[in-house]
């Protein structure tokens, strides 16, 4: 299979002696990946250097066969994401947020605001202002604005947070047939064991900045029946407390 995403001896530190170190990663295309691990070990520094939101000390991030550093345009051309909160006009509707976001994009129209708006659950919604939205309700919306210009790959930064039961069984059900249909890659980053457990085709654990496991769902529930029981093994084995 062609890779989607890689990661060569990524790293990037800051003044406190926090941040990731020497990330080495491989993503195929339709792979759903799932980036685990604690709040504060580096998940979200990780995302923004993938997207070019920061630079990196040292490493590259190849998307798509495009260099992150090299060729950003390229890299990012297919590239969908959500990083860290999602932070829409408060004073404008869902729908006139959408319409901003897609504003340099010929492809996207009323048409496709809509289905974005439809598949993630807020179309009734569409004319609200979102200052009157909840947690959940935004984090939909920034979901609808990830998948608008129908990108190849998708980064979602804890997209599960905010969510209600049934709001976290419909974003693991569209993962999963986005994943499956349109044969979209996600990279998603969570510290929700369980959500990662029943979404991921893969899962790789950041643990101190540090990656200290990669391996297949079904290997992990293969060997150790749950991702809870792998990731403990894991940070036993190879993390620093």
């Amino acid at each position: 299979m062609d890779k989607a995403i890689v990661i060569e001896n990524l790293s990037k530190m800051y003044k406190n002696n926090r941040g990731i170190q020497d990330i080495n990663l491989e993503i195929e295309q339709g792979e759903i990946f799932g980036f685990l691990g604690p709040n504060g070990a580096g998940k979200t520094t990780a995302m923004k250097v993938m997207v070019g939101l920061m630079k990196a000390d040292k490493g590259d991030v190849k998307i798509n066969g495009f260099s992150i550093a090299d060729d950003y345009e390229k890299a990012m051309k297919d590239v969908g994401c959500i990083i860290e909160n999602v932070t829409p006009f408060p004073y404008l509707t869902a729908f006139e947020n959408m319409q901003l976001r897609g504003r340099f994009n010929k492809e996207v129209n009323e048409i496709r605001i809509d289905e974005c708006l439809e598949i993630t659950g807020i179309i009734k919604y569409k004319n609200e202002k979102i200052k009157n939205y909840s947690l959940g309700m935004k984090q939909r919306l920034g979901v609808a604005m990830a998948i608008l210009p129908n990108p190849k790959i998708i980064i979602l930064d804890e997209p599960f947070n905010g969510l209600d039961v049934e709001g976290m069984v419909e974003m693991r059900e569209l993962i999963m047939s986005m994943s499956k249909q349109q044969k979209t890659t996600f990279f998603i980053s969570s510290h929700l064991i369980h959500d990662i457990e029943l979404t991921c085709h893969k899962v790789g654990i950041l643990y101190n900045g540090k990656l200290i496991g990669v391996d297949s769902t079904h290997n992990i529930l293969k060997n150790y029946s749950t991702l809870e029981n792998y990731y403990l093994s894991e940070v036993d084995l190879n993390g620093e407390y």
